[in-house]
């Protein structure tokens, strides 16, 4: 479930410091690295800063 709401936030290009959210799951567990890739694979170059 948080993968999919992290997804739907960033096409809607609900970016603000959306990168460094997706880090901090990553890190405790919540998002697994295939999840973990691809969302940081679809932020703009702008948002991944």
């Amino acid at each position: 479930m948080l993968y999919r709401t992290l997804k739907r936030m960033i096409e809607r290009d609900n970016t603000e410091g959306i990168a460094e959210k997706i880090d901090i799951f990553f890190a405790a567990r919540k998002l697994n690295e295939t999840e973990y890739t691809e969302l940081t694979g679809m932020l703009p170059d702008t948002a991944a800063k």
